[in-house]
């Protein structure tokens, strides 16, 4: 198994529901958020092309951010799933650091926190919170080895990119264009 999420970027609108739900479901103080949306202008006036996405971890398989942390509290899980104990982090920083994504940010609590895909949610069949409230359906989601679900199928019609590969972690967020 392993989990990833894709979004459209032709069907974002950059509502920032999905901001929302995250912050709701998963307790996130005032002023933090473990995802986003970007708005990025391309191109030379008058050709310029807008793409707006939703943003959040990448859930990387080579994820920096577990090989770098010194106590062990950045680790992937059933999906390859990258969380953060929070019993174990010392908020040290170094796994933020280490994200060429900047998916991650301090806890007030003393931890670092990020997007888990909503884990506490999948265990129990549900889709992570953004997707399920995405007004525009942009996000999917769903496990890359099972050829019919919701990610698999979109990733086989649509072109698309990632960020930032050069940076070899091999991320699981991909941007349909």
């Amino acid at each position: 198994m392993r989990y990833a999420m894709a979004v459209d970027t032709r069907k974002c609108v950059g509502c920032s529901d999905c901001v929302v739900a995250c912050q709701t479901e998963n307790n996130v103080p005032i002023g933090f958020c473990r995802d986003w949306v970007v708005e990025v202008m391309d191109g030379t006036y008058p050709q310029l092309e807008m793409e707006i996405r939703s943003e959040r971890c990448n859930h990387c398989e080579n994820a920096p951010c577990v090989r770098c942390c010194p106590t062990g509290a950045s680790q992937k899980i059933e999906g390859g799933i990258v969380v953060v104990d929070h019993n174990k982090c010392i908020g040290c920083g170094a796994c933020m650091a280490s994200c060429p994504y900047d998916a991650r940010y301090p806890h007030p609590a003393g931890y670092v926190d990020k997007c888990t895909f909503c884990e506490h949610r999948i265990k129990n069949g549900l889709s992570p919170a953004c997707v399920a409230v995405c007004p525009t359906k942009c996000l999917y989601f769903g496990d890359l080895h099972d050829l019919n679900s919701n990610v698999s199928v979109i990733l086989k019609r649509r072109k698309f990119k990632t960020l930032i590969p050069e940076a070899g972690t091999n991320p699981q967020l991909y941007f349909l264009i």
